[in-house]
């Protein structure tokens, strides 16, 4: 297991206030790309949030890690989920109903 000295995402974003458009956009790139490795592998993370991103270190450059599997399932294409999992801010209309994929990671993402 690796240590993330740096902290949660979601620690970052109410220290720093708000973050500028380009950094904004730098991070929401290494989410979508944590999001796009993890279908590419047949697995949908399900409880994607700013408190399961961490920074390695307190640097104000540091690498974005993802954790919290525990929620997270493999999947085939086109196969459709029913089990209501998730943060309540994060998931996604589709998971409520209980009829999804992984497209219910990019919502959240």
């Amino acid at each position: 297991m690796e240590l993330c000295g740096g902290g949660e995402l979601f620690d970052r974003i109410i220290q720093r206030g708000h973050y500028t458009e380009r950094k904004a956009a730098a991070l929401t790139r290494i989410i979508v790309r944590v999001v796009e490795a993890c279908h590419s592998l047949g697995v949908m993370h399900r409880d994607l949030k700013p408190e399961n991103f961490l920074f390695v270190n307190q640097q104000e450059d540091a690498l974005l890690k993802t954790i919290d599997f525990g929620l997270s399932i493999f999947f085939k294409p086109g196969e459709k989920f029913t089990d209501v999992v998730g943060s309540p801010y994060y998931v996604a209309p589709e998971v409520l109903r209980k009829h999804y994929g992984p497209e219910a990671d990019v919502w959240s993402a």
